[in-house]
């Protein structure tokens, strides 16, 4: 059970007695070879998900941001040929241009009602005429009866004619509201159309009818507009509204199923390691058509390699360049900052010297190179200086991206690089072009404080918040001897007496991540739709990829361990036995697996003990919830109820199987591991 809860994503109904029918060491050993396990049933369930398999290009164009809606509005670039593709820009185009009216509107709006206001202040001849003659000692009397003569015979008067252009308006104005209704009604009736012809239906509507459509999916609304649609087809609506949260939507849910259903659950749980130690923000700018790729193509593949080869992929990727700035960084004297024209050929260090050649701004960024010291390799505690931190940025000058806003690729260009040795740690770095960066990379990765910082994280994933110091020193003596090998490091610390020490069982908290996916794991539940599971996370303070610091998401207690967290995490449980959570169905009867109609509340309780918290839970939880039970079907009498309706006895009447397993869910017991 301890080996489930630390190399999972938590123990589901059988899970137990095949581990214990294999043998854990067998089992752990397959774990660590994931390659040797068959997960077809997961991928037929990320079948769906088709931008998990787009390139950062393909996504670009399918799903496009606001720069590439007005590359096209500009004539930049063409509107797509594709009739879907192409209305997913024709909303986003209408609603450019209704922000654009609407803001022209409601700058008349203020010019109308500032005129009124001046005119009064300045053209009220009766307001003059009655000053005029009290200054004249005319009686206050007489002048008020002259301007109320005035007054009436304003009031008399025939009203005033519209312009040609405020009936032009008034016209447009009413001719809108009619193709409003139009539209309503056409949306309306939408659900009741077939799939296919409720597709092509959208396809064939006005832009104007498009955006009111677009309008109807917003916050996850309009389900029943989605429902029997295939795949793409699902996509281009959802992207009618917003294309951007297509990509991370089918990101975030990919990521619940895979921790859900993968068999290669260690796998699972090294991804999120890595990917949350090297982190991006998915909602800075373009990272969020680079993530997929970047956990795809850089973080997955790695998690149980080698780290120099993980940390050299997370330095070339678009993702953790663009996320950090590096893409930018420029050489103080490179030829870029000098202001010479490109040289394809050469590399940085071959320019001729013009120290006063129209020497612009450096543009150097130390964001990357303050990360990779702190973050990724050597810790804050790692002995670097300020001026390390300088130099290690000069040495990534040049890494940048090719034609980033279409998804492009790792590129190195020697005119932004800055030439000339560079001093890292006391080592002279020769100059190189981009061999620099591999250089100190490869210093990086096989250094003493990198395998000890490595070892530290990775120990306190799996054992504890403050795991033994013992511990961390063999797996560091390991990551240096194997270079960096992952898997022969995660073998020493799943092999280490203090890995199975009694202390170590229950003693980490689970974060929200690992608490949802175990709750559906245990509950056995199926997922149909993990949208709204996501949508439950951000709730509980943990959206996935939604770290905005380069820290990522803390793993210890302390943060996750609150009176609020803990109430959102017992609301969740409570919702999702109830089958109150969307997408997600729970067979709670067949948890309690009895037979009888009027199972006692005490025997119910404790096969979902067994079933949904493996290990037991305390006296004090058993009490607690029984005390729960009994509350709830005995409720207090009240003085004057002779007359209410009889009711059965606690005893005669069914236990309440969905709030028993909500409340086993929200235990202390099931919220560590």
């Amino acid at each position: 059970m301890h080996a489930l809860n630390r190399l999972t994503f938590g123990p589901r109904p059988g899970d137990l007695e095949q581990v214990m029918a294999m043998g854990v060491d067998r089992w752990i050993e397959l774990q660590l070879n994931p390659e040797k396990i068959d997960d077809s049933a997961l991928n037929d369930r990320l079948e769906a998900l088709r931008t998990l398999r787009m390139s950062p290009k393909e996504l670009a164009e399918n799903f496009p941001d606001p720069q590439e809606i007005n590359q096209v509005k500009n004539g930049k670039k063409a509107m797509p040929s594709d009739p879907a593709r192409r209305a997913v820009y024709q909303v986003q185009l209408a609603r450019q241009e209704e922000k654009k009216e609407r803001k022209k509107e409601e700058g008349k709006s203020a010019l109308a009602a500032a005129t009124p206001a001046k005119m009064s202040a300045t053209a009220d001849g009766s307001a003059m005429a009655g000053n005029a003659a009290a200054d004249a000692g005319v009686d206050d009397a007489a002048a008020s009866g002259a301007r109320g003569n005035e007054n009436s015979m304003a009031s008399a008067a025939p009203p005033a004619r519209l312009s040609p252009e405020e009936e032009k308006q008034a016209r447009l104005r009413e001719e809108r509201l009619y193709s409003d209704l139009e539209i309503q009604q056409e949306i309306g009736q939408l659900p009741s159309i077939p799939p296919d012809q409720r597709f092509k239906k959208v396809l064939s509507m006005s832009p104007e009818g498009q955006v009111a459509f677009a309008d109807t999916l917003k916050g996850g609304k309009g389900q029943e507009y989605l429902e029997g649609l295939n795949p793409r087809q699902k996509e281009i609506l959802i992207a009618m509204n917003n294309p951007g949260s297509v990509i991370t939507g089918e990101l975030t849910q990919a990521k619940l199923l895979r921790a859900i259903y993968s068999q290669r659950q260690l796998e699972e749980v090294m991804t999120d390691f890595w990917f949350n130690h090297f982190n991006v923000f998915v909602d800075k700018g373009l990272d969020r058509m680079l993530l997929t790729s970047y956990e795809r193509d850089v973080i997955r593949p790695h998690a149980l390699g080698k780290f120099e080869d993980l940390l050299v992929a997370t330095a070339k990727s678009p993702a953790m360049l663009y996320y950090l700035d590096n893409y930018l960084s420029v050489g103080p004297d490179s030829a870029q900052a000098l202001g010479l024209p490109p040289h394809p050929g050469a590399y940085a260090g071959r320019y001729p010297a013009r120290p006063n050649a129209n020497k612009r701004k450096s543009g150097l960024n130390e964001n990357y190179g303050r990360e990779l010291l702190e973050l990724h390799t050597l810790s804050v505690n790692g002995g670097y200086t300020q001026r390390d931190v300088t130099e290690v940025s000069k040495v990534f000058t040049g890494w940048t991206i090719d034609k980033p806003a279409q998804g492009g690729s790792f590129k190195f260009d020697p005119h932004m690089h800055e030439p000339g040795p560079k001093f890292v740690l006391g080592h002279k770095i020769k100059p190189k072009g981009e061999g620099e960066g591999l250089e100190l990379l490869h210093r990086l990765a096989t250094s003493p404080q990198t395998a000890h910082f490595i070892s530290l994280k990775l120990a306190e994933r799996f054992v504890s918040d403050d795991p033994p110091p013992a511990l961390v020193d063999r797996m560091s003596k390991t990551f240096l001897k194997k270079k960096g090998d992952i898997r022969q490091v995660l073998e020493t610390l799943f092999h280490a007496p203090e890995f199975w020490n009694d202390a170590s069982y229950r003693a980490k908290v689970k974060t929200p991540l690992e608490f949802v996916a175990s709750a559906i794991r245990a509950t056995g539940a199926d997922v149909e739709d993990a949208g709204p599971l996501a949508n439950q996370l951000r709730n509980m303070g943990m959206p996935l990829y939604g770290a905005q610091p380069p820290t990522g998401y803390s793993m210890k207690a302390e943060t996750w361990v609150s009176s609020s967290s803990l109430l959102n995490r017992m609301n969740f449980a409570l919702a999702l036995t109830a089958g109150k959570i969307r997408g997600v169905k729970v067979d709670t009867a067949r948890l309690s697996a009895t037979n009888s109609t009027q199972p006692e509340a005490t025997a119910t309780l404790s096969t979902l003990e067994a079933s949904l918290v493996a290990g037991g839970v305390s006296k004090q939880t058993h009490d607690s919830i029984t005390a729960q039970m009994e509350a709830k079907n005995n409720p207090p009498r009240k003085a004057d109820n002779k007359a209410a309706p009889h009711k059965p006895d606690a005893a005669a009447r069914p236990p309440d199987v969905n709030t028993i397993a909500g409340l086993l869910l929200g235990s202390p017991e099931f919220q560590r591991r």
